[in-house]
């Protein structure tokens, strides 16, 4: 369940549960692009905007629609396994490294290689539902924007990813975390 968008929450936290945000607050105001409109992760969203003199109703109202937008591209983990035992045609991908996906998926996911991306780009079949999965949801509704972008409207993302479906649906599937450098 979002959280209530305030002024008041720091831009990590609104980054943590709403990870459209940074793409929203670039697309309408240029910000966190580069470095004279960037922020850290510590600044208050009121701070940013008044950095920015960006009007914070108007930030507040374009979050909103951001997330709502976002949320109509996603699937929860247990709508997902609902469809996987559906006899209902999709394409499901799985998004992460090739590392991540040899060591643990969900049946009938296939690894999203440059050339299967090129090969359902090229079908146009843009009636084709598609699923789509990353380790913990951070990136997928990039991803699901990507695919939208070229035509296929029926793409959706995981929600939580992998990560959410291993905790809600599925407890045989290993978790993991990874370690960055």
């Amino acid at each position: 369940m979002p959280m209530h968008l305030s002024g008041d929450l720091t831009m990590g936290t609104l980054l943590e549960h709403y990870p459209g945000a940074r793409r929203a607050l670039f697309s309408a105001f240029h910000i966190g692009g580069c470095q004279s409109c960037s922020y850290e992760l510590t600044d208050t969203l009121a701070s940013v905007c008044e950095k920015n003199e960006i009007d914070m109703n108007d930030a507040l109202i374009c979050l909103s629609k951001s997330q709502a937008h976002d949320m109509e591209m996603l699937i929860s983990p247990c709508e997902l396994n609902e469809l996987l035992a559906s006899n209902q045609e999709f394409i499901f991908l799985d998004t992460r490294t090739r590392e991540e996906f040899e060591a643990t998926s969900i049946r009938s996911s296939e690894l999203m290689t440059q050339e299967r991306q090129t090969e359902i780009f090229a079908d146009k079949n843009q009636d084709q539902k598609i699923i789509l999965i990353d380790h913990q949801g951070r990136n997928v509704l990039d991803h699901c924007a990507w695919f939208r972008g070229h035509g296929l409207k029926n793409t959706l993302g995981v929600d939580g990813g992998i990560d959410r479906y291993a905790r809600e649906v599925d407890t045989s599937i290993p978790r993991y975390r990874l370690e960055l450098d």
